[in-house]
């Protein structure tokens, strides 16, 4: 047979993704926790299987024609799976986006060579600039054109029915007593599930949500509630796809963003399972649910996509720490971090505003500082630091007989001694000065250094 046995296409290796069992995150609960890496699949995600399924069927009904235009509303990944098969069959793809999917997504589909429209997020779903209305209007405009619509669109459920429901029993021989799923557009959870109970009566199906979406609440109380908005991408929605079947779902938990980021950096750095926030968000649901079981059960939680569509994201420091996101243990009080590293309180010098730039600088040199806090009447109006006056001095654009408040550039923060120091912590990152007062006298200036050594030396992490 030799190397024929390799002529296929990357769709022919969509799915028979591996399952393994968390050995780290979730510890303190006594059920076992397995996960399904759908991130394996070829274009990254589990998306890969609706997007070859879905279309091949369109082309063998004749609702996708030679030369035709593949359109959806996507939160990215659907994109991906819809874009390798127009790319290997020669389609043309338009995909429309929500602002807040990472841009990551957004510059790979146009890789693909696809069109890509981006809509306003925080809109409602009728209004005409959202995804969905821009989504329809494209398909109703443009000939030759097949709209997935992934929400209401029976064969997105079909697929796992007939693709991953099929496999997960296959490679597991139903040895396990819960499904878990996050929950957007239904199809994973509603086919799978549905598959799932045919084949083993007593399991249970329990979808992930994330706090804001309407879906989890109105299985939980039959209420309708408001849409909120949430970060969060791939999981919730401010509808009800038709591929939501509640009557396939057991039960769900409800998760938050924060957490789900948290838990999506741990899951790499522990398990070494390089996921998307959805997978974080899955595995949170899944350990709270195992949290109120009377008796250890097996978990098997699908992880949807991959990392590496959030790199600019979720695993980049500054915009987690940018969104209150990052898991800084910085509870304790700024004057425990002074006291544990200062013997004795320094003696903060400061200036008058109407000092000039050459007193400044002396005064720098003479004390060995690199700022000063401008104060009038004893309240910190500024800070100028030497970065702030030696370049404008050499180029020209200081005179040494200025004014120093003419230079204060340097911004800063002034907090109490009995603060917290989470709330210093983002103005450090930002390269503010943070000057410390007790009695409203300022008594230290803490930097970034000084975090550095309390951290190393106090392991707060």
């Amino acid at each position: 047979m030799g190397m024929d046995k390799f002529n296929q296409t990357v769709l022919d290796i969509i799915g028979h993704t591996p399952i393994v069992k968390l050995q780290k995150v979730a510890t303190h609960v006594t059920s076992d926790i397995y996960v399904k890496l759908e991130y394996m699949n070829p274009g990254g995600s589990i998306k890969d299987r609706i997007g070859y399924y879905i279309l091949k069927k369109a082309v063998e009904s004749g609702k996708l024609k030679k030369g035709g235009t593949i359109i959806e509303g996507t939160s990215g990944n659907t994109g991906f799976g819809l874009a390798m098969f127009a790319a290997i069959h020669g389609y043309k793809s338009i995909f429309v986006l929500a602002d807040k999917q990472s841009k990551e997504k957004i510059d790979a589909l146009r890789a693909f060579g696809s069109k890509v429209i981006v809509c306003p997020t925080n809109v409602e779903p009728d209004d005409p600039q959202s995804y969905y209305s821009v989504s329809q209007r494209l398909a109703d405009s443009i000939p030759n054109s097949l709209y997935i619509n992934q929400y209401h669109n029976p064969d997105n459920m079909e697929t796992h029915y007939i693709t991953a429901g099929p496999e997960i029993f296959e490679q597991t021989g139903g040895d396990f007593d819960v499904f878990m799923a996050g929950v957007g557009t239904g199809g994973t959870i509603s086919g799978t599930g549905k598959y799932l109970k045919e084949k083993m009566p007593n399991i249970k199906i329990v979808g992930i949500d994330i706090v804001g979406s309407i879906l989890g609440p109105y299985k939980m109380t039959g209420k309708v509630v408001e849409a909120k908005p949430y970060v969060l991408e791939g999981i919730g929605e401010d509808i009800f796809p038709e591929n939501v079947v509640f009557d396939f779902i057991d039960d769900f938990v409800m998760v938050e963003d924060r957490e789900s980021f948290l838990m999506t950096r741990k899951l790499l750095t522990q398990e070494a399972i390089y996921a998307g926030g959805s997978s974080g968000a899955a595995v949170v649901g899944a350990i709270r649910y195992a949290e109120k079981l009377k008796s250890p059960q097996k978990i098997l939680v699908i992880l949807p996509d991959s990392g590496n569509r959030y790199a600019s994201k979720i695993y980049n420091d500054d915009w987690m720490r940018d969104n209150n996101y990052l898991d800084l243990s910085f509870n304790v009080q700024i004057k425990e971090v002074l006291n544990s590293l200062r013997t004795v309180k320094p003696d903060i010098i400061t200036i008058e505003e109407t000092c000039t730039v050459e007193k400044a600088v002396k005064l720098m040199e003479e004390k060995n500082i690199s700022q000063l806090p401008i104060v009038v009447d004893d309240v910190v109006i500024g800070v100028v630091s030497e970065a702030d006056l030696l370049r404008p001095v050499f180029e020209g654009k200081l005179a040494l007989n200025d004014n120093v408040s003419v230079a204060q550039k340097s911004a800063h923060l002034v907090v109490d001694i009995n603060e917290m120091l989470e709330k210093v912590a983002r103005a450090l990152t930002h390269k503010h000065t943070v000057l410390v007062t007790e009695k409203g006298k300022i008594v230290d200036i803490l930097t970034n250094i000084d975090i550095l050594h309390y951290v190393s030396s106090n392991s707060i992490y």
